[in-house]
């Protein structure tokens, strides 16, 4: 297979591509070996009807047909990866001919790719850090979870009140018309917990077991289900069982059952450590995603609409494609929110044009400061996806035989330019960071007067002084 690029517009590329005749012959005996498969001929079994007395049956164009049919999509995979082209976006596929007996197949393959970006400030940012403080109420947060886990749930005799658990049964009607999923039964119901509609959970505090009541609701306009928002209904509830919670006592013997410590005192301790522990992980990852997107924001790029609306199209197919391993409908899913597909595509824009500004920007890092991974870090960034049966050192010398290293070279790649660009980078307090975003320049356009300062000066923002820094 030979290819040739041609640079087009907005960040496409058209890639003419052909195939050898004998390649294009060996698809047309496997195109007619397949269709043999179903069909009858005197003298012959089911499927056994030699590849040339299939194409003299039915024509070698049609037997063509089928075969460039079946073999474009990895034709056209091998050329993508061949170029090592960064694509976005579904390629648009042109075959002009089919070509005669002993002639070579010629197609084009028109796509988007990540376009390229002019490099700003990437060295030596002053970026935000926030410091990795616990809060003082998240370890008696954490502490009160235990206590829930180790607690039990013991029935009374009296009305529900807030901070009880009630088992119900419940069936719900809008216009008098039953709806889907306004039956249950045995539902528990924690009161206060804000889980439910409020007039539900306020409807059933002071019921007591085997009372039965009728709770007015109305459901909100952002509803997930759309035939139900903003509708009222009316939910006819008995209530089986009333439950009182029972949690222990925050003290030394709560540890001791609790944890591996002796004391409550120890048990906060490693809470507070622990809680520390990730609160700067997560200060870390934040600042370095905050580095790479301000390099991003000083270079410039070009990003036509249409190639960010493919990137778009591209998160959300594999978006859908996480829902569906969960077992979740993307159809449903996107229901619940309010939208069809199309809205939600559209929605993710934004979130496809950081991710283009972001992509390009490494891209040029990489190639400013001539990165390029070694073989171990190749193999180390292989560890997770080694299945235990087959070493890492293996699956990279059988990608680089099948000529499909390419990708996994600059998904390093791009993570060592934004390594380089995060490590190079100045930490500043993060309140620093929004002072000196809000300092004006003249640069940044007019400024925004608050609205009682533009009261006092007749309506119009009042002039403002600027002092050049470093």
């Amino acid at each position: 297979m030979k290819t040739e690029l041609t640079e087009l517009p907005e960040s496409r590329v058209r890639l003419d591509v052909s195939v050898e005749a004998d390649v294009v012959a060996k698809r047309i005996d496997r195109a007619a070996k397949h269709l043999a498969g179903e069909m009858k001929m005197p003298g012959f079994r089911k499927g056994k009807v030699p590849p040339q007395l299939v194409i003299q049956r039915i024509g070698r164009e049609a037997v063509l047909e089928q075969a460039v049919r079946d073999s474009l999509p990895e034709w056209y995979e091998e050329a993508i990866v061949t170029s090592g082209l960064p694509t976005v976006g579904d390629p648009k596929l042109d075959v002009d001919k089919l070509p005669e007996e002993g002639e070579k197949l010629e197609f084009a393959i028109e796509i988007g790719i990540r376009p390229t970006a002019e490099l700003g400030e990437y060295k030596g940012l002053e970026v935000g850090k926030a410091e990795a403080e616990v809060p003082g109420d998240a370890i008696s947060e954490e502490l009160e979870r235990l206590r829930e886990g180790f607690g039990s749930l013991n029935p009374v005799d009296r009305p529900a009140q807030d901070g009880d658990v009630a088992v119900i049964d419940y069936e719900g009607t809008v216009d008098g018309e039953p709806f889907e999923g306004g039956t249950g039964q045995d539902m528990t119901v924690e009161l206060g917990s804000e889980r439910l509609l409020p007039e539900f959970e306020a409807g059933l505090v002071g019921k007591s077991a085997g009372e039965e009541a009728d709770l007015d609701v109305t459901f909100p306009e952002d509803y997930g289900a759309e035939d139900l928002a903003g509708k009222a209904a009316v939910f006819h509830v008995k209530v089986s069982e009333v439950r009182e919670k029972d949690l222990p006592e925050l003290d030394d013997d709560f540890a001791q059952s609790a944890s591996e410590f002796d004391t409550l005192e120890e048990l906060r301790e490693e809470i507070r450590s622990r809680m520390a522990e990730i609160i700067e992980q997560r200060s870390d990852m934040e600042f370095r995603d905050a580095a790479v997107e301000a390099a991003s924001e000083n270079a410039t790029i070009d990003l036509p609409h249409d190639l960010v609306h493919a990137r778009a199209h591209e998160l959300w197919e594999r978006f859908e494609r996480t829902l569906q391993a969960r077992g979740i409908d993307p159809q449903m899913y996107a229901q619940m929110q309010g939208k069809d597909r199309h809205a939600m595509i559209d929605e993710g824009e934004e979130s496809a044009e950081k991710t283009l500004r972001r992509e390009a920007t490494l891209a040029a890092v990489a190639e400013a400061e001539d990165i390029e991974p070694t073989d171990e870090e190749l193999i180390e960034a292989l560890g997770p996806a080694a299945d235990g049966k087959q070493k890492p050192e293996k699956m990279l010398t059988k990608l680089r035989e099948a000529g499909r290293d390419g990708l996994l070279r600059e998904e390093v790649r791009l993570r060592k330019a934004a390594e380089l660009i995060a490590d190079e980078a100045k930490p500043i307090p993060v309140a620093q960071e929004e002072a000196r975003d809000a300092i004006w320049t003249p640069e940044s356009g007019e400024p925004e007067a608050p609205a009682e300062d533009a009261d006092e000066a007749g309506g119009e923002a009042p002039g403002k002084l600027w002092t050049p820094g470093p």
